[in-house]
């Protein structure tokens, strides 16, 4: 894929995105102790009976605050590993981020093979969305091209989406006595060997805090033990699909995994013995992807608190506090097949070139389609990059993401039923092989009194030669 030059108007822009991006996550702390203080407000304005027979609330205050280090811990410790593409020192138009002086200024490493990390990120060219959670709006994340296959340049724009453990159950938090608990975000000695976000003039909106919640939720989805249920659901049967519809791997196909999100399916596809490419366009996704894929040292390395943000629909306060410890799996003890990679980037930009058109064995869609604003163009898309014969299995819902995504921007949003996505697929050359729905949960508290379940469309098709010839003579 050609690379070309950033202009000076278009690297301000990147880094200017990119600072809002890393003060999101470095603002993780201070915003989750705001929650905290306001529980503590509500709390003080309880009568004395009352704060009496709620006693206990007090110390399950200071154990998220124990839980919410241990977040940043890990945040803090992701940052410092991320190289950015760009000087993230200069001023540009006068937006200075003291969070800039925390990162390292220079590019991704050069061309890099599977024994020194898992993930290249592919030279991306513009961007589209992703799901993060669901009835959330999330900020579209796009890239504009890249100098170097290993170097991808990240950005944000004002446009909105709707997007967004290994059993152990040894919670810190609920373990901790008294005095190891109580640990504000402006205590400068939070847990002993833990980091902490530095205290900066961060001026972040509501919005990009959530996805940073969001980004530990899908942890828990792609990474940990916890999660395996819904991977069971989700993820299972695309594999079965694959590994039935391409018995013989002597020769790896290629398979592409638009939505890759934190990079788990792309895996899980690349240890089937494919040559397994994710696709991500959020940033948030990426920049979690790579610390995981590329530096975990063993598995079960990370400890986090994913459901403390919530203080709905717990069964009790030791659920809602749970640790969970991921990556479940030592990713490069996987058995990866070589040529894995993840690409930054916009499907629509990236896959639409020339370069890409027949070059995909397969492709495989989860929770992915109702990201678009134009459906018929991912489908359109889905259609020229597979080879004749090539396969597409898809699993997800039409939650379309725009689909309510009313300002002044007026998004784009084509919002079909499924019936008119396959007679659109029909379209475009595809013949229906496979065809069921499958009931399932995405990023779900799997022991919270509410559980949000999708009812969601699986399909394999496969793309017909005789039809797509045919149409390409139209």
């Amino acid at each position: 894929m050609a690379a070309r030059r950033y202009t000076e108007h278009e690297e301000a822009l990147e880094i200017k995105s990119l600072r809002r991006i890393i003060a999101a996550y470095i603002n993780y702390q201070d915003a989750a102790e705001k929650d905290v203080k306001r529980y503590e407000r509500s709390f003080k304005k309880l009568s004395p009976a009352h704060k009496e027979l709620l006693f206990h609330l007090g110390l399950k205050y200071q154990r998220l605050r124990w839980c919410i280090s241990m977040n940043t811990s890990f945040i803090m410790n992701m940052l410092e590993a991320f190289e950015p593409p760009f000087d993230m020192s200069q001023c540009v138009d006068g937006d200075c981020h003291d969070c800039a002086e925390h990162m390292h200024g220079h590019s991704h490493a050069d061309t890099i093979n599977n024994s020194e990390l898992l993930a290249q990120h592919c030279c991306p060219e513009e961007g589209a969305n992703t799901r993060e959670t669901e009835n959330k709006k999330d900020e579209e994340v796009h890239m504009v091209g890249c100098s170097q296959p290993a170097a991808c340049n990240l950005g944000i724009s004002q446009g909105e989406d709707k997007s967004c453990n290994d059993g152990k159950d040894a919670s810190a938090a609920a373990n901790c006595q008294d005095t190891d608990c109580f640990a504000s975000s402006t205590d400068e000695n939070v847990t002993p060997g833990h980091r902490r976000a530095p205290s900066l003039p961060l001026d972040v909106p509501p919005v990009d805090v959530d996805k940073v919640r969001c980004i530990i939720r899908n942890i828990v989805r792609d990474w940990a033990q916890e999660g395996q249920i819904e991977r069971d659901e989700c993820y299972k049967p695309i594999l079965e699909e694959l590994n039935r519809l391409f018995p013989d791997r002597s020769r790896p196909p290629s398979c592409l995994v638009p939505g890759a999100g934190l990079g788990r399916l792309a895996l899980e596809i690349s240890s089937l013995g494919f040559v397994s490419q994710g696709n991500e366009f959020s940033y948030y996704m990426m920049i979690c992807s790579s610390f995981i894929l590329n530096h975990t040292q063993e598995a079960n390395e990370w400890t986090i608190y994913p459901w403390i943000h919530n203080n709905c629909n717990s069964l009790s306060d030791k659920d809602q506090l749970r640790a969970v410890s991921f990556p479940d799996i030592h990713p490069s003890s996987a058995g990866i097949t070589e040529g894995f990679s993840m690409c930054a980037g916009d499907f629509v930009e990236v896959y639409n070139e020339e370069s890409q058109e027949s070059a995909w064995d397969a492709v495989v869609t989860c929770f992915f389609l109702d990201t678009a604003h134009n459906i018929v163009e991912y489908i359109e898309i889905i259609s020229k990059i597979l080879k004749d014969g090539g396969v597409w299995v898809n699993m997800g819902p039409l939650l379309y993401h725009f689909a309510d995504a009313y300002g002044p921007d007026d998004d784009m949003s084509i919002e079909l039923s499924l019936e008119d996505v396959k007679r659109v697929a029909y379209h475009y050359g595809f013949v229906m092989e496979v065809e069921k729905m499958i009931d399932t949960t995405y990023t779900a508290n799997m022991v919270s009194m509410m559980q949000n379940r999708y009812r969601v469309a699986f399909w394999t098709m496969r793309k017909d030669a005789s039809r797509s010839k045919a149409k390409k003579r139209q």
